[in-house]
């Protein structure tokens, strides 16, 4: 090894920064342990010592690391040397001469024996829209409200001047604010809903290892401590605590938002592979529990929805006459060795103010016309009132225009009741009608926002950008979508 790689593999440390959080988890949250003795297909990692819940530093690394490359270069662009992302967490694999990464992260561990949630799934077969036989699996589940103490430690190198330390703060301000808002998720399945999580608060300790009296205090430091101290300052802005502004840092995440808002006609059934008591019906609707709340809330689950806007896509395409090729892109799909994840992210939502029924029903023999002797059975669905509220939240990811436009279609079908949610459409569940949605096109040089609402059976559509924009301008432009994909499929376009 040559004497300049010596030099270079060197790394004295003049400033140690401490930074510590208390991550608390919003939705349910997969953590897989790959124990394949384990009783579910998926079973939770945790602590070999504790039995708590164990959130590894590597997981919480790749995470942030992710972040920071998507939003310096926007999604599906590699990481570049001297980014953001490889300045913070070091070289790729594919750099031989990358540094080291000057970000210690440390395992978290669960403040508390953890709630677990059983959640089970099932593939749909595409042309029968049954279950695919074999292809049920179930897993384990962190409840959201588990908390995580957090644990961070910059090391700045005695060559850096003042103009190489500030950047490095940054990115980490940068990545640690998006675990603080929310826009980072951790675990399995985080594009079905799981994994939503934000920091409540932090802790930030500045030690200057070339003052000798910082020296005492950082050995003295209460290193095995994993929460944070009660008699030190905590803040609720990781800027703030950090002493640096992050509002000139540009975003260039191109990705297209659906908040939308529907009342709930009829019932809505979405079945829970666990019961909630020992006397509960044969069916009953998904729940899962929710921070500062003592009973579990019915819930409309990512992957629920997921599998019937794929399932609607497909069907929208194929009328139209195009390829599955459009609804695996934006879908993701596994076929064999080939796979590719989901660009459409899908969150799970609580459904508001529903009310629980039980109904008994029972199966009739075709051929008698009378009950089937055995076949008596109770569902628990949920029920829509004036102030039920079901909310859908989508996030598309690097969009084409086509795309869009066949999002707005899904939205439609779900606006106007004609696409059920849930099961047992067939006899009227799910249906949904539309009350508000806001489109939001967060693009890095033409950001756009849309609401649509309907009053007294009209359909007011508006340009939240450009109020002054008259209402047909408007609907041209959402339009203008649904006729690139037209135009996509190969469809003739009148103009």
């Amino acid at each position: 090894m040559s004497q300049e790689r010596l030099n270079r593999n060197q790394h004295p440390i003049a400033k140690r920064i401490i930074v510590r959080g208390t991550l608390i988890l919003d939705t349910p949250t997969c953590l897989g342990s790959g124990d394949a003795e384990s009783p579910t297909d998926i079973a939770l990692l945790r602590d070999s010592v504790s039995d708590r819940a164990l959130l590894t530093g590597s997981s919480i690394a790749g995470a942030l690391r992710n972040y920071l490359r998507e939003s310096q270069h926007g999604y599906g662009v590699e990481e570049q040397k001297g980014d953001r992302a490889t300045n913070l967490f070091g070289g790729t694999r594919r750099d031989p001469e990358g540094e080291q990464s000057p970000l210690i992260i440390n395992d978290a561990i669960s403040s508390t024996i953890p709630t677990v949630e059983l959640r089970d799934g099932v593939e749909i077969e595409i042309t029968t829209g049954t279950a695919k036989p074999g292809h049920k699996y179930d897993l384990e589940l962190l409840a959201a409200g588990t908390e995580f103490p957090l644990y961070f430690e910059l090391l700045i190198e005695k060559n850096k001047d003042q103009t190489e330390q500030q950047p490095l703060i940054n990115c980490l301000a940068l990545a640690l604010e998006g675990l603080e808002r929310g826009q980072i998720g951790i675990g399995m399945k985080k594009r079905r809903g799981f994994g939503r999580c934000h920091v409540k608060e932090w802790q930030v300790w500045n030690f200057n290892l070339e003052d000798g009296s910082d020296r005492t205090v950082w050995l003295n430091f209460e290193h095995w401590h994993t929460g944070l101290l009660p008699d030190r300052e905590t803040y609720s802005s990781i800027a703030t605590a950090l002493g640096v502004s992050l509002e000139h840092h540009d975003d260039k995440r191109n990705r297209f938002l659906i908040h939308a808002q529907f009342q709930l006609v009829g019932s809505l059934l979405i079945r829970s592979g666990q019961d909630s008591t020992g006397r509960a019906p044969d069916v009953v609707h998904l729940k899962s529990h929710r921070p500062d709340k003592s009973d579990s809330l019915p819930v409309l689950s990512g992957t629920s929805l997921a599998g019937v806007l794929r399932h609607r896509a497909e069907r929208i395409v194929n009328t139209l006459g195009g390829s599955s090729t459009l609804v695996k892109e934006l879908f993701g799909f596994v076929e064999g060795k080939e796979a590719k994840s989901s660009r459409l992210v899908v969150h799970e939502k609580v459904i508001e103010k529903a009310t629980d029924l039980v109904q008994n029903r029972i199966a009739i023999d075709r051929f008698t016309g009378g009950a089937y002797h055995g076949a008596l059975f109770e569902e628990q669905p949920i029920f829509g009132g004036d102030e039920t509220l079901v909310t859908i939240e989508l996030e598309l990811r690097k969009p084409e225009g086509y795309e869009i436009g066949l999002l707005l279609l899904l939205l439609k079908d779900l606006w106007t009741s004609d696409l059920p949610v849930g099961g047992e459409s067939s006899i009227g569940r799910g249906r949904l009608k539309g009350i508000k949605a806001d489109l939001i096109h967060h693009h890095p040089q033409n950001p756009q926002q849309w609401e649509i609402s309907e009053e007294n059976g009209t359909l007011h559509v508006t340009d939240k950008a450009d109020k002054g924009g008259s209402g047909e301008s408007v609907r041209d432009t959402l339009e203008g979508f649904v006729k690139a994909l037209l135009a996509h499929l190969g469809k003739e376009v009148e103009v």
